[in-house]
């Protein structure tokens, strides 16, 4: 997953599940992540607090860093959701997608292929979700060859 699979936009939403989050961690660490997009949301969905395991590091430790800290205090979003215990946001990550709760948590507007421009990384039955959410508003998947307005991470897809 490297950002130049999407076309220039405003907001990059960053959709994860489990271990999905794994290729997202570098690309907030991406100075040039935070050049092309004026909005970063990174979106985290697991069954247990305990597999946060990240959290700290991207609502504190990456807030300090030397070179990025300052734009990832105004322009990333970190919304992390767990389905099995009780937790402040407890909705599947298409669930709050769909039902548009996690755009209004954040004060932002609905998903918008004119805009913005979103990452998938997760189970193959979220990425399965997503997909058809995001193509049934017009978004249109991207590569390497013909960037467009999402991209997913194919290394677990069930075909």
């Amino acid at each position: 997953l490297v950002i130049n699979n999407v076309r220039p936009g405003k907001r990059l939403f960053l959709l994860s599940t489990g271990t999905g989050l794994a290729p997202f961690l570098s690309i907030i660490r991406d100075p040039e992540t935070y050049e092309r997009f004026e909005h970063i949301t990174i979106a985290h969905g697991v069954r247990y607090v305990s597999e946060l395991g990240y959290s700290d590091f991207i609502q504190n430790e990456l807030r300090q860093h030397e070179y990025i800290g300052e734009q990832v205090q105004t322009q990333l979003h970190y919304y992390p959701t767990v389905t099995r215990e009780p937790f402040r946001n407890s909705r599947r990550i298409t669930d709050l997608l769909e039902s548009g709760k996690l755009c209004r948590d954040l004060g932002l507007s609905e998903l918008d292929p004119a805009h913005d421009r979103v990452m998938i990384c997760g189970s193959p039955s979220m990425l399965g979700d997503v997909v058809r959410l995001l193509e049934s508003r017009g978004f249109r998947e991207g590569s390497s060859h013909a960037p467009a307005d999402y991209t997913i991470e194919r290394a677990f897809v069930e075909r």
